[in-house]
């Protein structure tokens, strides 16, 4: 009794065994070998399906004791291969493939960031060169714009610098008018001193033309 459950046990492990492998559909390799074969059964004595070289990737069906999985390809062809030839990791020579084309892919990508480094460097001085071409420009319109200011400022200031000469002037015509009423006045104040000089001295002579006759008289009467 004991070996007959022990029998059925062992039955339905090894048939639900294949099942679950199926199931998870686990990825193997062939291993870093030349070329192996896949057969249609277990053993060298069934037909040769497909000759495999070392990296192609298969998909495992069955796992057995016998030495021998059962596996797909990815073209879909399904077979036996020896297990020993299996291995879960890609051979060197992928991993070096691998490794060489992720090298190039970086290489490429740091030659595109080169690029762009050197195109924002061109950027970045012709930037620079626009901000000290703006600068200079700012420079140049300040300057302008001071002179300008300095030009508009001039007629206000002619203007009033004409006003202050027309009250210089007018002070000046003012002082000048002055003058010539005191010129007159002195004119007029001369005329009359020598009117006066005039009539004293006409007035003298009439005086010593009255007098001198007597004072001969006098005179002769005295000798």
């Amino acid at each position: 009794m004991g070996k007959t459950v022990k029998k059925l046990a062992l039955f339905v492990v090894g048939f639900m065994l294949p099942v679950l492998l199926m199931a998870a559909e686990e990825i193997q390799y062939v291993s870093d070998q030349l070329v192996i074969t896949l057969r249609s059964g277990q053993g060298a004595q069934y037909q040769i399906l497909k000759t495999l070289p070392s990296g192609t990737k298969l998909i495992v069906l069955e796992n057995t004791e016998t030495g021998y999985t059962r596996v797909e390809t990815e073209d879909g062809v399904e077979g036996w291969v020896r297990t020993q030839y299996l291995t879960p990791e890609p051979i060197a020579k992928q991993k070096l493939t691998a490794t060489e084309k992720k090298l190039a892919r970086i290489s490429g990508q740091n030659a595109k960031l080169k690029a762009e480094l050197a195109e924002l460097r061109k950027k970045t001085a012709e930037l620079e060169a626009e901000r000290t071409e703006l600068l200079n420009k700012h420079k140049a319109s300040s300057a302008e714009l001071a002179r300008l200011s300095e030009v508009a400022a001039k007629p206000i200031l002619l203007d009033q610098q004409n006003r202050e000469l027309k009250q210089q002037n007018i002070a000046l015509e003012k002082d000048l008018e002055l003058l010539r009423q005191e010129n007159q006045v002195l004119k007029d104040r001369s005329q009359r001193e020598w009117f006066i000089a005039g009539a004293l001295v006409l007035f003298g002579g009439i005086i010593l033309g009255l007098l001198a006759p007597k004072i001969r008289w006098k005179k002769r009467g005295s000798w």
